[in-house]
This record gives structure tokens, sequence and C-alpha cells, in this order.
């Protein structure tokens, strides 16, 4: 009997390690991997910028009983611009304010061929509001308020006005500037825009003595640009959203 115990005792000592080996680990503690950080890029700031593009438009010279002169214009632009943003969530509200040089120019005969009617846009502005959706740093806006142009009105033959002329009427032109644009957050103060906008400016009179000898002329004016930019803006750096 006291054999048989020391030999069963030497089996257990033999076969317990593999045992041991052959069972599953016991399970571990799990912990929770850390949320991503996402970085937000946020709008909200002002800013202040460059830009420039080209224009179009279409202008009318109308002589009392005579047929409507109207001409295509056209030609580049640049300046510059200043606003401030506000974000809440993914909208951004602003306003804006621009303003350019333009050479945006175009003629036609006028109903006495022996005239040219031509016009010269030479400034364009806008102040106006802004309406956007920012998806992280792309923002999609709409725009729209007040448009204003410097704009010079000529008739002439060979250079020459007509007897009795100036042969030029120069006027300021207030009216609409409406459009859309993207811009895009290359860096956290610094963005690039693609912008449309069309002007309106509606009907003026040009005196006596200055385009018409013995009547008033009725000049009207619509002008669209599209124009690249870049923004500064500072006051609203990329934030992390845990």
């Amino acid at each position: 009997m006291k054999k048989f115990l020391i030999a069963a005792a030497g089996l257990v000592a033999l076969t317990a390690p593999a045992l041991a080996a052959d069972m599953a680990p016991a399970p571990r503690a799990y912990t929770k991997a850390p949320a991503p950080v996402v970085a937000v890029y946020d709008w909200s700031g002002f800013y202040i910028g460059v830009n420039g593009g080209g224009g179009w438009g279409h202008s009318h010279f109308q002589f009392i009983g005579d047929p409507d002169s109207s001409h295509d214009t056209s030609g580049g632009l640049a300046g510059g611009q200043i606003g401030y943003n506000w974000q809440m969530g993914t909208w951004v509200f602003g306003l804006e304010a621009d303003g350019d040089w333009a050479d945006i120019k175009g003629s036609t005969l006028c109903p006495n061929p022996s005239f040219v009617c031509a016009t010269d846009t030479r400034d364009l502005a806008s102040f106006r509001g802004r309406v956007g959706y920012a998806a992280n740093n792309v923002l999609f806006y709409g725009t729209g308020g007040v448009g204003y142009a410097n704009n010079r009105y000529s008739v002439l033959s060979g250079g020459v006005p007509a007897i009795g002329t100036t042969g030029y009427f120069t006027d300021d032109r207030w009216g609409y500037a409406a459009g859309a644009g993207i811009e895009w957050g290359f860096t956290p103060n610094w963005s690039a825009k693609l912008e449309y906008m069309h002007y309106g400016f509606g009907g003026d009179t040009a005196p006596v003595g200055t385009l018409g000898v013995v009547d008033n002329t009725s000049v009207r004016l619509n002008v669209d640009t599209v124009k690249v930019g870049v923004n500064y803006r500072w006051g609203g750096p990329v934030v992390a959203k845990y």
C-alpha cells in the first residue's frame, strides 16, 4: 500500500505540468481604445485678402427716336476684400466689402454709324452679407447686397465728339450684387476662394450735351464676374474635437 501511494504521487507530479499547459489562459481585462481626435476648422474671425479675375456685361444706349445701340463688354479686374465671419455649428454667417479696379469695356456703332457708342466699367465694389455651409475646411456660400460701379460712356467718331457735345458721360452707379462661391482653408489662417458675382445697375440718363446733341440718352448696364482670391484670417484657429 505504501508503495502504491508513492507511485501515485509520482504520476501526479509528472502529469500536472502537461495538464496545466493544456488549460486555456485566463481572460485578459478589456481596455477601450481612446477616441480619435478630429480636426475641426473654425471659420470665425476677421479676414482680409486680394482677388483677381475677369468680367463680362451688357450695355444699352437708347437715343430718343432711335434703335437701342446695345453691346457686350468684357475685360479684367483686380482688387481686395475685407470681412468678418461668425460660425455656429456648420453654418457660417458674415459680412464682406470688396473693391476692384476694372477694365471691362465694349463698343458698337451708334444709330448714326459714323459714331461709335462705347462703355468702360472702371471700378466695381460691393457690400454684402454671406451665408454658408462649412464641411470642415471647405465653405460653400451664397452672398448678396449693394453693388457699385464707375462707368464711362462715350459717343465718338474717330476719337472726336459730335459738335455740341463733350462725347463722354461718367457716372457712379448703385445697384445690387449677388452671387455664390466656394472657399478652401488650406492652413489654420489662410484660405483660397472661387466666386461668381452678378451686378445689376438698372438705367441712368446722360444729360443733353454729353452723348446727345438735342436729347437725353438712356444707358443701362449689367456686369458678371468670376474671381479667385486669397484671404488671411485671424481669430479662428483649427480646434480639436473628441
